[in-house]
């Protein structure tokens, strides 16, 4: 998946415009990347309706209520990753990308390698606490 690129050469290769480049920590993905974020924005939230809906008209047992914890958590990491243009599997992975979905380059510094993953790690943990503080609210309700 990752190519082993340089120092030098990943500076050249990535710096498409002012806006649109590699950031140890604050930026790994470009235009085409941001649409994949944005539709799984839109997937998560459809599967959400859609379980809210049926824990709704089943009238299931109010335990099924947290499984919105999963759609929710995930929309909350999707919005992040389309708002701060960092995706968290190339942090956890130590890639980037700015050109066509399915490559990706190599994060070669060991120091860029570590502010992503703590990035990914972040947006991973508030995903989760606001997951369960919906499911918790609703489960409440």
């Amino acid at each position: 998946m990752g190519l082993g690129v340089s120092k030098e050469r990943t500076k050249d290769m990535i710096e498409i415009d002012d806006t649109n480049k590699y950031i140890p920590g604050v930026c790994n993905i470009g235009r085409e990347e941001l649409k994949r974020r944005k539709n799984g924005i839109y997937l998560s939230l459809t599967l959400l309706i859609l379980i809210v809906l049926v824990i709704h008209f089943s009238h299931a047992a109010n335990g099924w209520k947290l499984l919105v914890f999963i759609p929710v958590a995930y929309v909350v990491i999707s919005w992040q990753q389309w708002y701060f243009k960092f995706c968290v599997r190339f942090g956890l992975s130590g890639v980037f990308n700015f050109g066509d979905i399915g490559k990706a380059f190599t994060v070669e510094q060991k120091e860029y390698y570590r502010k992503d993953r703590a990035k990914a790690l972040k947006m991973i943990m508030v995903g989760v606490i606001i997951g369960m503080a919906v499911a918790i609210i609703y489960y409440l309700l």
